[in-house]
């Protein structure tokens, strides 16, 4: 499954319009948290991070770790100067109102994984 069509089939909002997120690689993995050490431990490169976390070190954590986005949860926006931060380094940002929780049921639900 594509990043475009997870953001459509959870109603996500693409904080990143200048960034495609329809076609390229498949997204299978994903992982939940806002300990962003934790998140460099264990994220699967590749895959979503899901936090409330808005601010710059969740770019940098989440390109360090390899991961294909960011999807911040329970309403929560980043400033602007972190979109664009994530823009020139090509990491597509989405929001959902739904809660860390019940997004990463969904993604379940849908067939994506944790870390193996």
């Amino acid at each position: 499954m594509t990043l475009g069509d997870i953001a459509a089939a959870l109603d996500m909002e693409i904080l990143t319009p200048e960034l495609s997120v329809n076609g390229g690689a498949e997204v299978g993995r994903a992982h939940a948290s806002d300990l962003l050490s934790e998140v460099l431990a264990n994220a699967p490169s590749g895959g979503l991070l899901l936090t409330i976390q808005v601010h710059m070190n969740v770019i940098a954590v989440a390109l360090h770790a390899g991961l294909a986005a960011v999807v911040f949860t329970s309403g929560a926006r980043p400033e602007e100067g972190v979109r664009v931060r994530a823009v020139k380094e090509g990491l597509p940002l989405l929001s959902t109102p739904e809660t860390t929780f019940d997004t990463a049921g969904k993604l379940y639900a849908m067939g994506l994984r944790g870390r193996l």
